[in-house]
Order: C-alpha cells, then sequence, then structure tokens
C-alpha cells in the first residue's frame, strides 16, 4: 500500500476531523474511562471546525493519505507553547490508525512536522507506546508534568535537545 504524506487543506477538514476522533478512540480506549472518551470524541461538527481553522493557520497540519484517499493519520507542530524551556518547536499531535500502525508512517509524519530539529511534546504517563515511539527519535522525558485539559489525564513532557535523526 502507498501511503502519501501531504499538507492538509481546508477541504480536508472533515475527513481529518473523523481521522482525528478515530485515532483519539483506537489510542486512549485503554488510558481513558470509557464514559470520558466517548463523550469526548463525540462532537464531530465541532472537531471539523477546528481542523477548517487549523488547516488554514500558517503551521502545516500533515497528513498520511492512502492511494484511494483516506485519512490514516496526521502530525502538527508549531511554535511551543510551554513558558520556561529553551527548545522552539512543539510536536502538538501525530496519530495514525491503529489498522496502518507498524509500517513507518508515524516516522514519516514526524519528519514532516518537525524534521530533525530539536522539539519537545507531551504525551500521556500512561501511553508507554507513544513514549517507546519518541524514545526511538531522540526524545527524553524532562521531568515535567501536567494534567491534559481536554481528556484530565496526567501527561510528561519529552524533549529532543540535540538536532536527532529520524
Amino acid at each position: 500500500m502507498t501511503i502519501t504524506i501531504r499538507r492538509a487543506e481546508p477541504s480536508d477538514a472533515a475527513a481529518g476531523a473523523a481521522c482525528h476522533i478515530a485515532c483519539w478512540r483506537e489510542a486512549y480506549a485503554d488510558i481513558l474511562d470509557p464514559a470520558v472518551l466517548a463523550e469526548r470524541t463525540s462532537d464531530l461538527v465541532d472537531r471539523t471546525e477546528r481542523w477548517r481553522q487549523m488547516t488554514a493557520a500558517p503551521q502545516p497540519r500533515w497528513l498520511a493519505v492512502t492511494e484511494s484517499g483516506e485519512i490514516v493519520g496526521f502530525s502538527a507542530a508549531g511554535p511551543g507553547r510551554d513558558d520556561g524551556i529553551d527548545i522552539e518547536l512543539e510536536l502538538y499531535a501525530i496519530y495514525v490508525r491503529a489498522a496502518h500502525q507498524g509500517i513507518g508512517i508515524a516516522d514519516r509524519l514526524l519528519r514532516a512536522a518537525i524534521g530533525s530539529a530539536p522539539a519537545y511534546l507531551w504525551v500521556f504517563e500512561g501511553n508507554p507506546r507513544a513514549q517507546a515511539f519518541y524514545a526511538r527519535h531522540g526524545f527524553e522525558a524532562d521531568g515535567e508534568r501536567k494534567i491534559d485539559p481536554f481528556f484530565e489525564r496526567p501527561e510528561i513532557r519529552m524533549v529532543r535537545t540535540r538536532a536527532g535523526s529520524n
């Protein structure tokens, strides 16, 4: 199967939002309370509008698209939003549908979003699979922790302070 990585356009908003919600449901099924997950992933209309706004923003959102045009993953990065850290680039999101994991799509989405630049990200404390992925790409936990405001779960910050190879 051929997967193309390309920049998202406003016309991708509905399909991107549907992929986003599906990825959350798959990735967080064993991490979040099922009722919370269902409630927080129920508003496709709002998520589509958010995607429409984000695809029009200056920072690109990257898509993984199958030959048939199905969006199976995405990534996004931009200026860091944390105070007190000397790294200017933050990876905001990277997700791949479960059926397409393990074939290098996430690696390609990471390269599209941040290349090999120093960067940081937040990941759920209870998500060892994601943490291992980021560690393979040179990220390390820096001891910072917070509660994610949307899902109300603890997150840890991971940083890559030197240009990495990915």
